[in-house]
C-alpha cells in the first residue's frame, strides 16, 4: 500500500489485472472480467551484457511506465456531497435493503472489503438492522438522518483525479423459441461442462483472488476457445443450448449486457443471467469499426453498429469474431437481473465498479450528467451491486437503467465523466483514517 500522510486522505494502492456497457468504446458483460482494456503500458527495454549501452553522461532512454491505478479517499461532510439534499433517498431502499440482507446473513468479523478498505459485515449490522426492523418505505428525512447519522462520504479519486468514466447497461430483450426452426436458428447456451475455472490461490497465496479458465485435454490444462470456434461448431451435438433466438446480432448484445429476458412465441418471458465466459479477452466491435474506418466515433453506437452489420451481412460474423469473448447463460428463478453481489438489480439505483477497489455493498453517491443531456445533473445514490469487464480503474461505474427500450436509449448513449463518493459505515471509516 502506498500512503502518504495528507488530511484524513488514504492512498489504496491496488494492482491491476483486468457487464454491462456502453457498445462505443467499450463495453462489459455482466460480472465479467475483462473488457475493453486501456492500452498496454509501454514496454521497457531489457539491458543485458549483449545490449548496446551508453558509456558516457548521456542517460538511458527508457519510456516511462505509468503507474498503477491507486485510490485516494477523502473525507468530506455530506453537505460536501453534489446535489445530495435533493435525492428522493426513499428510491434506494430496494437496491439498500437487498445488500443488508447480504450483510446480516454474514458473521460480524466476515471481511466484506476490498483492496485497501478493511470493512467487516459487522460495520454494517447497524444501519442495516435499523432498515430491516424500521419498516421504512419512502420517508426521505428519516432515511436521510439515517445515514448521516451512521455513514462517512468519502470522495474517491485515482491519485487525487477525481473525474472518472460513467456508462451505462441495461437488461436485453430479444425473441426466443426452446426448439430451433427456420426464424430460430441462433443458439444461446448454457455454461459447458467442460469449462473449468482455475483459483490460481490454491497453488500460490500470492495469486489469491486470481483466476483462469480453460478445460482439460489429454491431461493438459489449455485455453477455453474463442468465439469463432465455439460458432463454427465446437459446441454443436452436446445438448447446451437453453434457447434459440431469431437475431445473431441480439444474441451477441445479450452477451455483451450479461443477462436479458427472453419472449418465447407463446408469449411467456424466461429471464437468464451469466453463468461464465471463455476466459478470452473482451475487444470492442465498436472500436474495430472505428478502426477500420467504416463508421466515425460519432456513429458507433449500438444503433449504427447494428445497422453497419445489416448493411453488411457478408462480413457481419467476421465482425462478431473481432470479440473473442464468449458468455454462457443460465435460467434465472424470482428477481433479476442478479449482480456480482449476488443480489437483484435495481434500475437506476445499482451499479457495477471495479471490485478491485470498491467494495460490493457500499452505498455511492454519483455526481455525473444525463446521457442525451449534459446540462442535466445525475446526482443520487447508488448500490455498488455489480462489476463490469470494461469497468477497471478507481473511478469507473456502469449505470444500470432497467429493461427495455428506454433503457437501452439511455445506456446505450451514455458516456458521462464525473464524480462519485463512497460511503462507508463508522467502523470502516475509523480504520481508513487510522492509517494516519
Amino acid at each position: 500500500m502506498l500512503v502518504e500522510k495528507m488530511p484524513k486522505i488514504l492512498k489504496c494502492l491496488s494492482g491491476t489485472v483486468a457487464g454491462f456497457a456502453c457498445l462505443l468504446l467499450v463495453a462489459c458483460d455482466s460480472k465479467d472480467e475483462g473488457a475493453a482494456a486501456p492500452d498496454a503500458a509501454p514496454e521497457t527495454p531489457e539491458v543485458t551484457a549483449e545490449s548496446p549501452q551508453e558509456t558516457d553522461t548521456k542517460p538511458l532512454d527508457v519510456p516511462e511506465v505509468p503507474a498503477e491505478p491507486t485510490l485516494v479517499l477523502a473525507e468530506l461532510g455530506f453537505s460536501d456531497l453534489p446535489g445530495w439534499s435533493d435525492d428522493q433517498l426513499g428510491q434506494i431502499l430496494p437496491a439498500i435493503q437487498r445488500s443488508c440482507q447480504r450483510f446480516l446473513a454474514l458473521p460480524a468479523g466476515r471481511d466484506v472489503g476490498t483492496g485497501a478498505i478493511v470493512m467487516k459485515a459487522g460495520d454494517w449490522h447497524g444501519v442495516c438492522g435499523v432498515l430491516d426492523a424500521s419498516g421504512y418505505k419512502a420517508r426521505d428525512p428519516e432515511i436521510r438522518t439515517l445515514f448521516e447519522t451512521e455513514l462517512v462520504p468519502f470522495q474517491a479519486s485515482d491519485r487525487g483525479e477525481t473525474k472518472g468514466l460513467f456508462t451505462g447497461y441495461f437488461e436485453a430483450d430479444l425473441s426466443a423459441s426452446g426448439i430451433p426452426d427456420e426464424d430460430y436458428r441462433y443458439p444461446i447456451y448454457r455454461r459447458p461442462d467442460d469449462h473449468v475455472i482455475a483459483d490460481l490461490g490454491v497453488f500460490n497465496p500470492d495469486l489469491k483472488g486470481k483466476t483462469v479458465i480453460g478445460r482439460v485435454e489429454d491431461g493438459r490444462f489449455i485455453p477455453y476457445p474463442e468465439r469463432s470456434t465455439l460458432e463454427t461448431g465446437h459446441l454443436d451435438g452436446k445438448g447446451l443450448e437453453l434457447f434459440w433466438a431469431r437475431d445473431p446480432i441480439d444474441v451477441f448484445l445479450l452477451q455483451v449486457q450479461g443477462s436479458g429476458r427472453v419472449t418465447l412465441p407463446d408469449g411467456r418471458v424466461v429471464r437468464i443471467g451469466f453463468d461464465g465466459h471463455n476466459g478470452q479477452p473482451y475487444r470492442s466491435i465498436g472500436r474495430a469499426l472505428i478502426d477500420r474506418g467504416e463508421l466515425e466515433l460519432h456513429q458507433a453506437s449500438w444503433d449504427g453498429i447494428r445497422g453497419w452489420m445489416q448493411e453488411n451481412p457478408d462480413q457481419a460474423s467476421s465482425l462478431l469474431y473481432e470479440n473473442p469473448r464468449y458468455v454462457f447463460f443460465r435460467i434465472l428463478k424470482g428477481d433479476g437481473p442478479i449482480g456480482a453481489e449476488g443480489v437483484a438489480l435495481t434500475p437506476g439505483r445499482s451499479i457495477a465498479v471495479d471490485r478491485k477497489f470498491i467494495p460490493m455493498g457500499v452505498p455511492v453517491w454519483l455526481d455525473t450528467v444525463w446521457p442525451r443531456d449534459p446540462e442535466k445533473p445525475l446526482q443520487r445514490l447508488l448500490m455498488a451491486q455489480d462489476t463490469g469487464g470494461a469497468i477497471k480503474g478507481p473511478v469507473r461505474g456502469d449505470f444500470f437503467w432497467g429493461f427495455g427500450a428506454e433503457a437501452l436509449k439511455y445506456a446505450g448513449s451514455m458516456k458521462s465523466r464525473g464524480d462519485y463518493y463512497l460511503l462507508l459505515p463508522k467502523a470502516a471509516a475509523e480504520r481508513v483514517n487510522r492509517d494516519f
